[in-house]
């Protein structure tokens, strides 16, 4: 077992790039991602094996599935189950939690 405290703010980091992920934890098919995203970025469009959890902790992304798209703010949660066919959009500089179960 381990313990360990981190600022999720300062885990990625958008200095020179468009796109950063860091993995903190995995398991199997599970795993926890903080990921960051410019403004005007894309995350192409993919299927998720897991059920997922897409926390937002600072900016505004948009996930769209199918004829579908939902806009998630700093401090919203967005939940979705697997088999999901979905891309993301930043609207502005963003840091996001994926949690996948």
């Amino acid at each position: 077992m381990f313990f360990n405290v981190m600022k999720a703010k300062d885990i990625v980091d958008l200095k020179d790039v468009e796109f950063e992920k860091e993995v903190l934890l995995s398991n199997n098919d599970s795993s926890l991602n903080i990921i960051a995203l410019k403004k005007n970025e894309i995350i192409d469009t993919h299927t998720s094996t897991c059920d997922a959890a897409v926390y937002v902790i600072d900016g505004e992304i948009e996930l769209h599935f199918d004829a579908e798209k939902f806009k998630v703010d700093k401090g919203e949660i967005l939940l979705f189950k697997r088999d999901a066919q979905h891309k993301v959009v930043a609207l502005k500089d963003s840091k996001f939690f994926v949690i996948k179960i």
